[in-house]
């Protein structure tokens, strides 16, 4: 049964300000237009919220699968009744009756991005190893538990590598690899597959995959360089994402289009030098890069001699 009061808890009410009130504190780097990250430092819970397109504020809690409205947020927090939810939450409409930081507007998403973000918190973190990446695909631990790719990369209940795809709203959807399976988030979108961003960063490489982003890594270490990958044919909202993150990128930087060395990756890198056109930025520099006497940049690796073990003496059996 509709209740005009609830509906306008739900929507009125910005959730943000009231975790604040709570205690909950902002995390501006995990945050984007359309979501926002919060952690609470005392209890160590994460959650994002997003305003939906029915104008509901929605949050989901990394740390204990929790999820829903504002009031459900309460009831999590407080242990609540419906009748209590009421008298907190009456004094939250209009301003707020403490002092909360200003948050700028959400933009609304649709309900399947808080299903993508639920199912994507709930899978383990790949940083201590996959079997997958490192038996097949040549890609080491080192690598995966790099601060460059923390949060990036993770594994699924089937063994499956996932890897992170983001737009202009946060988490939009997620690449799932595996030996003879290629798959993508059901309900979700591609954004691109992107590294973690530092202010010295003088390089940004796109890739066709983020194994071949992953690969490019290996054979050309530099902690000054950004990855991102577009996961094969763009769709339509990609190139605006790829322009976006060049725009980014610091003074005298230089863009990188290493595809694949067949006709789509030349389609591909030439579509990222359109976005690179269209920043105007006079001071960037613009390079294509193909695998030389491979298809892609796994193949590459892969094929690259392996360094031999560390020697061990020979175990001496007494008798």
């Amino acid at each position: 049964m509709f209740d005009p009061e609830l509906e306008q808890f739900k929507t009125a009410i910005d959730l943000r300000a009231y975790a604040a009130a709570q205690g909950y504190l902002l995390d501006r780097k995990k945050s984007y237009r359309g979501s926002t990250v919060m952690r609470h430092p005392a209890s160590n819970d994460k959650i994002s919220i997003r305003l939906g397109v029915d104008g509901h504020y929605e949050w989901f809690s990394v740390r204990t699968n929790a999820g829903g409205t504002i009031i459900d947020f309460v009831r999590h927090l407080r242990g609540l009744n419906l009748g209590d939810i009421r008298k907190e939450l009456r004094p939250w409409i209009g301003e707020p009756p403490v002092p909360v930081p200003a948050f700028r507007a959400l933009r609304g998403t649709g309900k399947d991005r808080m299903k993508v973000t639920a199912i994507y918190a709930r899978m383990k973190d790949a940083s201590a190893g996959h079997p997958y990446l490192e038996g097949q695909r040549a890609l080491p631990s080192s690598l995966l538990a790099r601060e460059r790719f923390a949060g990036r990369i993770r594994i699924d209940a089937r063994g499956n590598a996932v890897f992170a795809h983001v737009d202009a709203d946060g988490l939009c959807g997620y690449e799932l690899k595996n030996s003879g399976f290629t798959g993508f988030a059901s309900g979700a979108t591609k954004g691109l597959f992107l590294s973690d961003e530092r202010l010295d960063d003088k390089t940004l490489v796109f890739c066709e995959s983020a194994i071949d982003a992953l690969s490019y890594a290996v054979l050309f270490p530099d902690d000054h360089t950004r990855y991102a990958s577009i996961g094969g044919k763009l769709n339509r909202e990609q190139p605006g994402l790829i322009k976006s993150a060049i725009s980014r990128m610091p003074q005298q930087a230089r863009i990188v289009a290493a595809m694949d060395a067949d006709e789509d990756g030349a389609r591909l890198a030439e579509e990222v030098h359109k976005a690179f056109l269209l920043t105007g930025r006079q001071d960037l520099t613009f390079v294509r890069h193909e695998p030389q006497g491979f298809k892609d940049w796994n193949d590459e690796l892969r094929a690259k001699p392996k360094p031999p073990l560390p020697y061990r003496p020979a175990e001496v059996v007494p008798g």
